[in-house]
């Protein structure tokens, strides 16, 4: 692809040749000229064109004359989204998009994290039973699973960016009721329409992924990981300073703040290119191109804006357990359910591993079955050692950019999945607050870095037409797992501490067989067509 040169036509590009001096009393020919009138229609708008004056001026004797030697436009001269968006480089304008996805990815870290803080104040403020606490952070989850497909399909159809600035409003606003909530019923409804938005969250990955660049997008992809984290440890800070002296209320409405941001700068989001094109918009894809140019300062690409591949069946869950997909999907479902559920589940256990130290009989307090409470408040040791193993997902993001571009993302993804295994079953080694906080800080760094290889392959094994919906539908197996993890780490983990790391253990190890047994390697490759 060449630069368009200044005063060219959009669609068309001048050939080399155009400008060759001819002896005089040479014939001056015009040659090339493709598909009629329409094959000299972009040169002859142009200021630095010789085609301009009519050809019998021309050879009247303007001196230096000029040969028109090979004069040719090439309709066929085509370029797809993703040689543009390799050809326009990483520049300004994915560092906009970038720190705009970033705090949607803090702001749903934040929502989540919450979770491991609230279920406690409310088993010690209104006496909620251990199933209870558990159901808190389940109800979230189950909102996010049925929700993912719906949002999937919604930006296949309408785009990336309508679904997301819906997403941003929709969690704001619940997030902030959630905050006044009367009574449990009220708070766990309100928790899973909180959840319900949340689901829309990974298609800001996708929205992301198809603006980068190949040789970049998994690094940085990777990255928006340091938002998550940063939101994480700011959600354990914010704690920390609020839930003793103002309570979880004021926490939950302090949390909500990330979210009325997002919402507002979700207008000047761009939509995906690689939509537009699909939907037959190339009109409005070549504009979105074009502004990628302008904040980049790269010349934009010659020729026509073409599909990059047939587009097959759009957004359906059909196409998705085709053939050709039917082994890639059902592996990365189990996959990111694995994934899922043993990042909660490691977050929820170091609660409980760090609280249960702290253990109190609240005076009076009794659940409806007429057992004495045991109250379990944070103390502020706790909140520092919960913040230690947060900030674990730094380097743990930071070693996953390194080793998924070294040896791929299936290699990365298993032993990975192998080394949070050897992890969670050493819990049960020690019982020293130090060896401790440090065996959960490997593993918490190890299963954050998992989480974004994960959101690194997805997208690329899934060609445009489907990966919406393919990230969609990953995402809702993924909170069948988060759903499932509460009743491990903080209703059998009371009973039994062995019994519950063994079933992570196990999960961890078996999906890391599943990817082994992934069909495609994508290291390198251009996102799929």
């Amino acid at each position: 692809m060449k630069p368009r040169r200044v005063g060219m036509a959009r669609g068309y590009e001048e050939m080399d040749g155009a400008n060759v001096p001819r002896p005089p009393g040479s014939t001056a020919t015009v040659g090339g000229a493709a598909n009629g009138a329409d094959s000299l229609s972009g040169g002859a708008s142009s200021p630095q064109s010789p085609v301009s004056p009519p050809v019998g001026s021309m050879l009247a004797g303007a001196a230096p004359e000029f040969e028109l030697a090979s004069v040719s436009v090439v309709p066929d001269d085509t370029y797809t989204v993703t040689q543009a968006v390799n050809a326009l480089g990483f520049g300004w304008f994915q560092v906009k998009l970038s720190l705009c996805v970033g705090l949607c990815w803090m702001a749903d870290s934040m929502e989540m994290t919450i979770l491991s803080v609230l279920g406690p104040a409310l088993h010690c403020d209104w006496g909620i039973s251990r199933y209870q606490q558990a159901l808190v952070t389940t109800v979230v989850f189950l909102g996010m699973m049925l929700s993912s497909t719906f949002w999937g399909h919604l930006s296949d159809r309408y785009g990336r960016k309508p679904a997301l600035t819906l997403c941003g409003v929709l969690l704001f606003l619940y997030g902030l009721l959630s905050s006044v909530a009367p009574s449990f019923g009220w708070l766990l409804l309100l928790r899973g329409l909180v959840g319900f938005a949340i689901g829309c969250v990974p298609q800001s990955v996708t929205l992301y992924a198809e603006f980068l660049p190949t040789k970049q997008r998994a690094k940085c992809v990777v990255l928006l990981d340091c938002f998550w984290a940063l939101g994480a440890c700011f959600e354990v800070a914010l704690a920390l300073a609020v839930t003793p002296t103002l309570g979880w209320r004021w926490l939950l409405g302090l949390s909500a703040a990330p979210l009325f941001i997002f919402a507002i700068i979700t207008p000047w989001l761009p939509e995906s290119a690689r939509y537009h094109v699909t939907s037959g918009q190339n009109d409005k894809a070549l504009n979105t191109l074009e502004q990628i140019a302008k904040d980049n300062r790269r010349p934009m690409l010659l020729g026509r804006l073409v599909v990059e591949g047939p587009s097959g069946s759009r957004g359906s869950l059909k196409a998705l357990l085709g053939s050709s997909l039917r082994r890639t999907t059902l592996l990365l479902w189990f996959i990111w359910m694995s994934c899922a559920f043993c990042y909660y589940g490691l977050v929820l256990m170091s609660t409980e591993l760090f609280g249960g130290k702290n253990k109190t009989i609240v005076d009076g307090a009794m659940t409806d079955d007429g057992i004495t409470i045991d109250c379990q408040p944070l103390a502020t040791t706790d909140y520092m050692d919960l913040l230690w193993t947060t900030l674990a997902e730094f380097p743990g993001i930071f070693a996953t950019i390194y080793v998924i571009e070294k040896f791929g993302r299936k290699k990365t993804m298993a032993l990975q999945f192998l080394f949070y295994a050897g992890c969670v079953l050493m819990i049960t080694v020690t019982e020293v607050r130090v060896f401790l906080t440090i065996i959960l800080f490997m593993a918490r760094g190890v299963i954050a870095g998992l989480f974004q290889a994960a959101y690194v392959y997805t997208p690329e094994v899934y060609p445009t037409a489907l990966r919406s919906v393919g990230v969609g539908g990953c995402s809702a197996l993924a909170r069948l797992g988060a759903m499932a993890t509460p009743y491990i780490a903080q209703v059998l983990f009371q009973s039994s501490i062995w019994s519950a790391v063994t079933v992570y253990g196990i999960f961890a190890a078996c999906a890391s067989v599943a990817c082994m047994l992934l069909p495609y390697e994508t290291r390198g490759a251009d996102l799929a067509h």
